[in-house]
């Protein structure tokens, strides 16, 4: 799931609309978060259909909003992935195109629980993939999870320049609100001036922000304490890393990954058929099983092994869900957080 980069550079832009102004029948343009697209999980698609998937990898909600902005009427990207809060954001800004439920048979097969929400009522833009939560993580070897039962803990003197933090403004300003005690979509900026204080005092604590594959410093040993998603806590283990991690007594904040089409998509049919695969029982549990992070498809989610569905690190007790909130649009606001942040990132 999800930092903000508003610039691009004109040569990257140029490729882009290049390769896009290039789309054909027998091709669809996927823009995904890294780990979901695990190899060898489109062969079957490129197979059933003849049509060939070209991938990019998408690093932020942020950088995927810019991204489109700047390509405008010459983007071309069929498929993408936005969580949910930025779902309402595009969709409010006309850059999603309405889904043609007819094409989409895989519809009747996804969790209830996971369709119809508040920030896209009756799936008119978008079909849930992946649910996913922000938790605290740490190496079972070197770190006693008692030291992390609640958000506050992470301002402890003792871990300075040891957190990992996650490369996105809403995921650090939810740690300072919860904290806090506040709403973590709060709107206020007297709320947001009381928590970007509270994060400068915790800054000396922050060793690095990366949201790009964010597992992989806990698999190389360099991190050992950082705010990691559910799925990513999953994608470690299955890597051999030593990991766990605590839902703090606050709760946390919960959100899904969805697919959706751009408004100016050159393949529609193309992406309804792309969409249609990638929620399918078979890949989707494909996917679970690679990257850990629970699957709205009721029909693979029948299928997971215990091993995976009882390890409440990826699928979450309903006691951590009870005391958790959802991730929602904060509307123009996002621009004080953005602000805020960068201005975070810059301390030192």
């Amino acid at each position: 799931m999800k930092k903000h980069s508003a610039l691009l550079t004109a040569g990257l832009v140029a490729l882009s609309i290049a390769q896009m102004a290039n789309a054909k029948n027998n091709e669809v343009y996927l823009y995904t978060w890294t780990e979901y697209v695990p190899e060898g999980l489109l062969d079957e698609f490129t197979k059933q259909t003849g049509i060939k998937v070209i991938v990019s990898s998408l690093e932020s909600n942020e950088t995927m909003y810019a991204k489109l902005k700047t390509l405008g009427n010459d983007g071309g990207y069929d498929v993408i992935a936005p969580t949910s809060y930025f779902v309402s954001k595009m969709a409010r800004e006309g850059m999603l195109k309405e889904l043609d439920h007819s094409q989409l048979p895989v519809i009747k097969e996804l969790d209830p629980n996971m369709l119809d929400r508040p920030y896209d009522k009756g799936n008119k833009y978008s079909l849930p993939q992946l649910f996913g939560a922000t938790g605290i993580a740490y190496n079972t070897e070197t770190q006693d999870p008692s030291k992390f039962q609640s958000w506050g803990d992470l301002w402890n003197a003792n871990f300075k320049g040891k957190v990992q933090m996650l490369d996105d403004p809403r995921e650090l300003f939810n740690v300072a609100l919860l904290k806090l005690g506040q709403d973590p979509n709060t709107k206020d900026p007297k709320v947001l001036q009381q928590a970007y204080d509270e994060l400068l005092k915790l800054r000396p604590n922050i060793l690095s922000f990366i949201s790009d594959n964010p597992a992989s410093t806990f698999i190389s040993g360099e991190t050992d304490i950082g705010l990691l998603w559910n799925g990513s806590v999953r994608i470690a283990k299955n890597e051999g890393a030593k990991i766990d991690t605590v839902y703090p007594k606050e709760g946390t904040v919960l959100w899904i990954d969805n697919l959706a089409i751009p408004k100016n998509a050159k393949n529609v049919e193309n992406a309804h058929k792309l969409i249609n695969y990638l929620l399918s029982a078979d890949v989707a549990e494909k996917l679970t099983l690679s990257i850990g992070y629970p699957t709205s498809n009721l029909v693979a989610l029948k299928r997971l092994p215990a091993e995976l569905t009882q390890d409440k690190a990826t699928f979450l007790a309903q006691d951590v869900l009870d005391r958790s909130q959802w991730q929602l649009d904060v509307g123009e606001v996002i621009d004080l957080y953005e602000s805020y942040y960068q201005k975070l990132k810059a301390a030192k």
